[in-house]
């Protein structure tokens, strides 16, 4: 029996499982590894997009299942795909032409095996993108993304400073077809520099979460979840043990969730031995 009968594991990845370097510190693949031992679904939880996510899923060493893009697409450990929610393309469509002002920032996302992310005019020389297109330039393809949209993205994503983003995210929310997809917010105040994803309605981690456990018969109080920003929200909530990383978001802390030490000083490891692998009730 897993103690606190924790069942499913849920952590994001940047700023929860990554340290502030972009590795995976030695006292969280531990912990992890043992959580899998005690007989628990890992799932990583992030907005990264599937292949940017896959070697951090290969370099832990354990089965985990993956929620990639904020909720769009979910695969099992086989790397089976058990949840996949696309924005319909008339929706990207009318975010790229109610929205101006952005085309510096904006991406459409694709669930493809190669080429998944489309950019018309992006501004790669910005100081927070730059390591971002060193990695992943080989799956970016520079076309029109009104031509690109033959079929549903499953994502339109932008990003930038944080006060533009939070305008953006005004914006969005007051189009007509508001109703039709979902919002997804990851600040980083400190570099100033914020990441705004548009899924699918009701699309996001803890939505994809609560799909994925249902389909494993899960129930929410067997799940703990661990994070650090906004579009963790909806994941902490679900999760009947959730827990909230040293370096979250300071709104985030103030909600009430248990708060362990930071990415940098082992705080995934801390919450998972004090919260999951123990006896104590």
């Amino acid at each position: 029996m897993v103690p606190r009968r924790i069942r499913m594991l849920a952590i994001d990845v940047d700023g929860t499982l990554l340290d502030s370097t972009g590795r995976i510190p030695p006292a969280h693949a531990e912990a992890v590894a043992d959580a899998h031992a005690a007989g628990m679904l890992v799932v990583l939880a992030t907005g990264r997009v599937h292949h940017f996510v896959q070697p951090v899923v290969d370099a832990l060493g354990v089965p985990v299942a993956t929620i990639v893009n904020n909720g769009a697409v979910s695969r099992d450990p086989d790397g089976r795909i058990v949840v996949r929610r696309v924005l319909e393309r008339d929706v990207a469509l009318a975010i790229l032409d109610e929205v101006r002002g952005f085309d510096d920032s904006v991406a459409l996302v694709f669930d493809r095996p190669d080429g998944q992310i489309v950019f018309e005019g992006m501004d790669w020389t910005h100081p927070h993108r730059q390591g971002y297109y060193r990695r992943n330039h080989a799956f970016l393809t520079q076309a029109p993304l009104r031509e690109a949209l033959s079929e549903d993205p499953i994502q339109v994503m932008f990003n930038g400073s944080i006060e533009p983003m939070r305008a953006l995210v005004a914006s969005l929310h007051r189009l007509s077809c508001a109703d039709r997809c979902t919002v997804a917010v990851t600040e980083y105040e400190a570099r100033d520099f914020a990441l705004v994803d548009v899924n699918g309605p009701d699309c996001s981690k803890g939505t994809t979460l609560a799909r994925l456990a249902a389909r494993l018969d899960v129930p929410a109080a067997q799940i703990m979840a661990v994070g650090d920003n906004w579009n963790d929200l909806e994941m902490l909530e679900f999760a009947g043990l959730p827990v909230v990383m040293g370096n979250a978001t300071e709104a985030i802390k103030r909600r009430g969730f248990p708060v362990v030490p930071d990415h940098d000083t082992g705080g995934l490891a801390i919450a998972i031995r004090r919260y999951a692998l123990t006896t104590d009730r």
